[in-house]
């Protein structure tokens, strides 16, 4: 199996660089957290000894003068979402699971581009500016992409033949393994994939387990992972900014409800409902939040949308007040089947309901409302109640 690799070397970054230009050439580092640790995420080429997932603290005492970036992930894969979208104009076979790191598959596409010079320009065509991109091409993903993290970032580089023998000299720590193997290799004494091909797989799988076959196959330049394409699916994004700052949960979720709203208008009449929904926010400390909500059932309006979205809001607060609240609904889908209420009364409301979407959708926009509570200790009497469409 061909594959183009394309590396696009601290995407993060990058994507910072992009929206503020003033970073270029100042060391910077783009930071996430978990829990109550911080993390690098990606930082400047030019500083030496950090590496990424090294603790935030770890990597100030060596370089205590970088400008810190709190990382936006909402925003770096929406613009890696555009590079992929853009790559699929060349080949409809392309793979983006990790942040810049993408592969494309080149079977069949020797009567579009019969050269590997032509597919590659037609990638470099298509790629976004403000990326540094490195290509490579080989049989195989692990492959193609020693070739990429080898190539120029004006070129591209081709391995063919015995690809063992073309990073024999290589560092074992380029395995797509887990730290603790990397480690107990180079205290073996293999600190070169060559070292580790010219050992036999059933040794490797005595002291790696399962993983030893891998690493066996890696080292010796056989690659055989599927290439998983992008599946095309229907995006649905939602956005809205905060009147000002706020940590309450009530008003998020009234900002969320509204976005809920728009968000069903565009898709509700299919008689579909949400199965997952990508939800971020942005603080006035410029830190970022995400989480994905999953839906067991399709949530088929927004009062079961909402109820789920508060569970987990309640679960995972936000780093700090609220300034700009998204959402980006990943997938859609119909319910298996629903069973009508026994009692009449229920039945009734749910009819009542119903003709009231119907009466929606006609005209076009909400018709009936009710009075909801906000904020009742605001001194302001216009935040204190708002109207939201009755039948949400």
């Amino acid at each position: 199996m061909k594959l183009l690799c394309v590396l696009l070397p601290h995407f993060p970054l990058k994507c910072e660089i992009i929206k503020k230009p003033e970073l270029a050439g100042r060391p910077a580092a783009v930071t996430y957290s978990v829990g109550s640790q911080k993390l690098l995420l990606d930082f400047s080429s030019d500083l030496n000894g950090l590496e990424r997932d090294m603790p935030l603290q770890q990597a100030l005492s060596r370089h205590g003068e970088m400008e810190l970036l709190h990382a936006d992930m909402a925003h770096y894969w929406s613009v890696f979402n555009g590079v992929l979208d853009a790559l699929e104009k060349v080949s409809p076979l392309v793979e983006g699971s990790t942040l810049g790191d993408i592969y494309i598959g080149c079977d069949g596409l020797e009567m579009l581009y019969p050269t590997d010079n032509d597919l590659v320009a037609a990638v470099r065509k298509v790629l976004p500016d403000g990326f540094e991109a490195r290509l490579g091409i080989a049989g195989g993903k692990f492959p193609s992409y020693l070739a990429a993290l080898d190539s120029k970032s004006d070129g591209y580089k081709t391995i063919q033949g015995d690809a063992a023998a073309y990073f024999k000299d290589l560092s074992c720590d380029l395995l797509p393994v887990s730290l603790k193997s990397k480690m107990r290799l180079h205290d073996f004494g293999l600190h070169t994939l060559g070292k580790v091909a010219e050992l036999p797989i059933h040794k490797l799988e005595a002291q790696f387990g399962p993983e030893g076959r891998r690493i066996g196959e890696l080292a010796a330049g056989s690659d055989d992972t599927l290439l998983y394409p992008r599946l095309s699916e229907e995006l649905i994004e939602e956005s809205t900014s905060l009147p000002s700052a706020t940590e309450s949960l009530d008003i998020m979720l009234m900002a969320i409800e509204s976005l809920l709203s728009r968000a069903f208008a565009r898709f509700g009449h299919r008689g579909a409902g949400i199965r997952c929904v990508e939800l971020w926010s942005h603080t006035s400390l410029s830190e970022h939040w995400q989480k994905a909500v999953h839906f067991k059932e399709p949530a088929m309006n927004i009062k079961t949308a909402l109820t789920r979205i508060r569970q987990v809001m309640e679960y995972c607060p936000q780093p700090g007040p609220v300034e700009e609240l998204g959402m980006k609904i990943t997938r859609i889908g119909r319910p298996d089947g629903r069973q009508s209420s026994i009692f009449t009364e229920v039945r009734s409301g749910e009819k009542l309901a119903g003709d009231i979407k119907q009466l929606e959708l006609k005209l076009g926009a909400p018709q009936l409302f009710k009075i909801k509570e906000v904020e009742p200790w605001s001194r302001i009497p216009e935040r204190r109640f708002t109207l939201i469409p009755l039948n949400r």
